[in-house]
């Protein structure tokens, strides 16, 4: 079994915060590699209008993982995928061999209860989470965390978490990268324009991604 990381996210762009979280995690997880989602859309941010085209994303998810054990893939439009607990389903199937676990930032916890089915989620898989600053306090005192908080396992024993048994979560601290995709898209709206329209192979399926 494989240990496996699975990032989720719409990567818009990717940027360095998103590869200094996977740099920790494959550390304090143990990890073989992570897989950056790069989603073909993220059902809680159906309004973004500056949402850049599906293959510029994975082209600048995979220039920021480059050199690194971490394989951006659209494995989601390939799955037929629109929520998280549909795409777990659906790898936890395709790849008996991997064991995975899914990380994100405690901005996230902060809002978990807001995902489709995020019991359901918590069952089939371990989560890790990745202090951010300023989402701390929320995170804690999230409605999520009133039914995980018994489920939480030491930061000191992350190292064993293929031994643990869904639900399962680990609260992990680091020093953050202060980049985010937010103000890197404040800053050049047009990022995406440096990757060229073409059609590039999934690192993971190796299917074109149109």
């Amino acid at each position: 079994m494989k240990p496996t990381g699975l990032l989720g996210g719409s990567f818009n762009p990717a940027h360095g915060g998103h590869r200094g979280i996977s740099l920790f995690a494959l550390d304090a997880l143990s990890l073989d590699e992570i897989w950056w989602l790069v989603s073909p859309g993220n059902p809680l941010k159906t309004d973004a209008k500056d949402m850049a085209p599906l293959a510029a994303r994975l082209a600048s998810a995979r220039k920021m993982a480059h050199g690194a054990r971490i394989r951006p893939t659209a494995i989601e439009r390939e799955l037929g995928t629109r929520y998280t607990v549909e795409t777990l389903g659906k790898l936890i199937r395709r790849y008996p061999k991997r064991r995975f676990v899914w990380i994100m930032g405690s901005d996230n916890l902060a809002q978990f209860h807001r995902w489709k089915d995020w019991r359901r989620i918590a069952r089939h898989i371990v989560i890790a989470v990745i202090a951010r600053p300023g989402y701390e306090d929320e995170a804690l005192t999230a409605p999520a965390m009133a039914w995980l908080r018994r489920f939480v396992r030491p930061a000191s024993q992350s190292r064993d978490w293929t031994d643990w048994r869904p639900p399962a979560l680990v609260y992990l601290r680091f020093r953050p990268d202060p980049r985010s995709a937010t103000r890197l898209r404040r800053d050049n709206p047009q990022w995406h324009l440096a990757f060229p329209p073409t059609a590039s192979r999934d690192p993971v399926t190796r299917r074109r991604i149109p």
